[in-house]
């Protein structure tokens, strides 16, 4: 049977390359002996001229200069490790001559042989070590390794880092004595968006940095370009940075929607509450440190009903022992809870201390998704979003939805024709305050992720969220959302106006004139009286 032309073609080529000669992994012996001694730029040279050659044994010989277990000796390079010593350029045992000296590595030489190891990695299999390379190579290349990053530009298959790769190599070209290459280089920086471009470019265009008027002015328009990449990348950082904390303000204000908007109690101790369910995700962590230490990673998920649970409870014992004699005395129920707020903090701080207590990420929950070369959204910010989202669409099937949310909406709307109807409503209001505490705890376990754990974390959120409570309308859970999101925003575009201070002032004069308009709030509630 007859072969196919492609298989007589892939057969040839597989014969043709058994016959080629094996190529030498050992590393040039002068070669070696260049690199670790002499004048630091004969060194530098030498050091170039073999990461372009491409010997495999160079960065085992790297490593080892940079460990200081080189030793030279004429025209020969030794590595000493454990008082044995082996030909640098051959790995073979040697015996180390009478007077090797140590190679002297100034800080010049530690950075080029740094650059050297990273840029071996060019040539990695691995496309992650490729990009680490070249993002190591951005801050420390120069005119001796052009070579190398042509040479891996034309071998690399990944689009992406092909680009970075000719971005990395038109920083190179920038400050050639062509001037026909700094032009082009000046043309090819501005498709890059990155933060060490803009500085470059800047460098660049300094007083009698660059003479040509062609090439300066595409260096100004490269500039522009690179400029306006990087303010979208910062809008949409402030974007990502008021929608995080919108969502934090709604994890926080959820709970108080129901003790507040729906049971009309002033709960000042929201805060503490929510406080509990963050000490309790710190109780959970150090239990999995030292009973669970290979299942850390997942502790978090047992924190959450963990710290439901805990501001539940607190939540319930509190409403059976003290708040159930001051419904419908609001301004009694302030002074109450502030003074519970008083005894809870301080419970805590005699049990947990004064100062504030580590809350560990997981691994999973550490680092971030680089969008843009000067944006990265992080996993914590990013969970905490969903996890504030699927809180939301829990309560509302929970008081939407279910026998108990129906009992809540009665007892709240009409107690007494609820009492008539055979409706339990000290126990309603029980459950009722037991899970707007819970939902505290839940913020206090999603804080813990993102901020400081201590005794004290309840206060700086406790008038946050009664001004999202009251701006998107007592008990109503979409006006909620609206007035959190929409805080959250507002207060990030005005801190990188006015700064932090006089954002939180602007912000509470704008509740304060919106109120005035429309004193129940984004969604005002619909009814028959104005009591509705």
């Amino acid at each position: 049977m007859s072969l196919s032309i492609h298989r007589v073609v892939a057969l040839c080529a597989a014969l043709a390359a058994l016959c080629l000669p094996l190529q030498a992994t050992a590393l040039d012996a002068q070669q070696a002996a260049r690199i670790a001694a002499g004048d630091s730029d004969d060194r530098i040279k030498a050091l170039d001229e073999a990461v372009v050659s491409g010997d495999a044994a160079l960065g085992p010989f790297i490593q080892a200069l940079l460990a200081d277990e080189v030793r030279v000796a004429g025209d020969k390079a030794y590595i000493v490790r454990d008082g044995k010593a082996v030909d640098a350029a051959t790995g073979a045992a040697a015996t180390l001559p009478e007077g090797a000296e140590e190679p002297m590595n100034n800080n010049r030489m530690r950075r080029e042989l740094g650059a050297a190891l990273a840029a071996i990695q060019l040539f990695s299999s691995d496309a992650a070590k490729r990009a680490d390379a070249i993002s190591k190579l951005k801050n420390q290349v120069d005119e001796g390794k052009l070579p190398l990053i042509q040479k891996a530009e034309a071998a690399e298959t990944v689009p992406e880092l092909k680009d970075q790769l000719a971005l990395l190599k038109a920083s190179v070209l920038i400050a050639s004595a062509d001037p026909v290459k700094r032009l082009a280089a000046a043309k090819l920086l501005g498709d890059s968006g990155h933060p060490t471009t803009k500085t470059l470019l800047i460098e660049r265009l300094a007083p009698g940095a660059e003479e040509d008027a062609q090439v300066r002015a595409a260096l100004q328009k490269s500039l522009n370009k690179v400029q306006s990449k990087l303010d979208w990348g910062e809008r949409l950082g402030v974007l990502f940075t008021g929608v995080s904390l919108g969502s934090i303000l709604l994890l926080v204000a959820l709970g108080l929607a129901i003790t507040y908007g729906l049971m009309g109690v002033i709960n000042m101790a929201h805060g503490e509450l929510m406080m509990i369910g963050a000490y309790a995700t710190y109780v959970v962590q150090n239990l999995f440190k030292q009973y669970l230490p290979g299942a850390f990673d997942w502790y978090i998920l047992a924190a959450i009903p963990a710290a439901f649970l805990a501001s539940a409870l607190v939540g319930a014992v509190l409403e059976r022992s003290v708040i159930r004699w001051l419904y419908g005395r609001p301004l009694e129920t302030l002074l109450a809870t502030w003074g519970i707020s008083l005894m809870l903090m301080q419970g805590v701080r005699s049990l947990f201390g004064a100062q504030n207590v580590g809350v560990e990420n997981p691994s999973w929950l550490s680092g971030g998704v680089q969008v843009l070369p000067n944006l990265v959204l992080p996993y914590n910010r990013l969970a905490i979003l969903v996890f504030a989202a699927l809180v939301l669409v829990g309560m509302a099937l929970l008081i939407g939805k279910t026998r108990l949310g129906l009992f809540v909406r009665g007892v709240t709307q009409n107690r007494r024709m609820a009492s008539c109807m055979g409706v339990n409503t000290a126990r309603v209001d029980t459950y009722a305050f037991s899970l707007g505490a819970g939902i505290a705890g839940l913020a206090g376990c999603a804080l813990s992720q993102v901020g400081n754990v201590g005794p004290d974390m309840g206060q700086g959120y406790i008038v946050d969220s009664f001004m999202v409570v009251v701006l998107g309308g007592v008990g109503q859970l979409a006006g909620t959302v609206y007035a959190a999101m929409g805080l959250g925003i507002l207060n990030k575009l005005l801190e990188g106006w006015q700064g932090a201070v006089l954002a939180k002032i602007m912000v509470l004069v704008f509740i304060v004139v919106f109120i005035q308009k429309r004193p129940q709030g984004i969604f005002a509630v619909k009814g028959r009286s104005a009591e509705a």
